[in-house]
């Protein structure tokens, strides 16, 4: 569980050495969160800037996205296959243009879905979200529906299996037995990434896994955004201080 006030947050955090292996949250860290997922804008030079940090790392920079991989890919296209990503929270990599993904749990799902349509009908600033490994709930445009929208989740799981993961003005059910935590484990396990300080950029609660297991690997976590409890060590205040801290000469 998140245990530090952002208070005791050092900021900003270190430069990238060398020998890094960074890993990037995408919504929010990377881009600013829209009123839709699918409104999100990418910074001019966001791509070229990522192509760059990775050549500079030597291939060791990740994404790591509650999104799938094909949602980031229908948002900056095919350019982005030369980086190893993970999405669906960790239940899905890309690793050297090579995609891994376990089997859905389709019906389950589809089950999901339906009655979380069917609680956005009622409710029209709400909207429901379909994943490759999950269905989302966003509430943004209706702040007041939060607790029935958790409550309802809840049930779905219990009766579906899926899990429940809560993030900024939604909540997720998807696929269990992986979050970004295992994602960042699972790659530090690998070339090119085994071997390098890990460097882990995030700002939602979903990101919490990952901080802890950086800094188990005593690595550098870092929250992007406002204050909150948290796992993170390092604090941004928001993506365009992580694209400005990126683009700092790595030492």
């Amino acid at each position: 569980m998140p245990t530090a006030p952002l208070s005791d947050l050092l900021a900003p955090p270190p430069s990238l050495p060398g020998g890094a292996s960074l890993f990037l949250d995408f919504d929010g860290t990377l881009v600013d969160i829209a009123e839709r997922p699918d409104e999100v804008v990418i910074p001019r030079g966001l791509p070229d800037l990522l192509l760059t940090m990775s050549a500079r790392l030597h291939g060791r920079l990740a994404l790591v996205s509650g999104r799938s991989i094909a949602q980031i890919d229908n948002l900056f296209g095919r350019a982005m296959h030369a980086l190893a990503i993970s999405g669906s929270h960790g239940c899905e990599f890309r690793w050297q243009d090579q995609l891994v993904h376990p089997v859905r749990p389709v019906a389950e799902l589809e089950h999901a879905a339906r009655k979380l349509d069917d609680f956005a009908f009622g409710h029209p600033g709400t909207l429901v979200e379909i994943k490759t490994y999950g269905v989302a709930l966003h509430y943004r445009g209706d702040p007041a529906c939060a607790p029935y929208a958790q409550q309802l989740a809840e049930h779905l799981a219990i009766e579906s299996g899926l899990v429940v993961e809560n993030g900024k003005m939604v909540v997720e059910l998807r696929f269990g037995g992986c979050d970004k935590g295992t994602a960042l484990r699972n790659m530090m396990a690998c070339a090119p990434m085994i071997g390098g300080k890990p460097f882990y950029l995030g700002d939602d609660l979903t990101d919490e896994s990952a901080f802890a297991a950086v800094n188990a690997l005593d690595g550098i976590s870092v929250l992007v955004g406002p204050a909150r409890v948290t796992n993170a060590c390092f604090n941004l205040p928001g993506p365009a201080a992580v694209l400005a801290w990126m683009a700092r000469p790595v030492s």
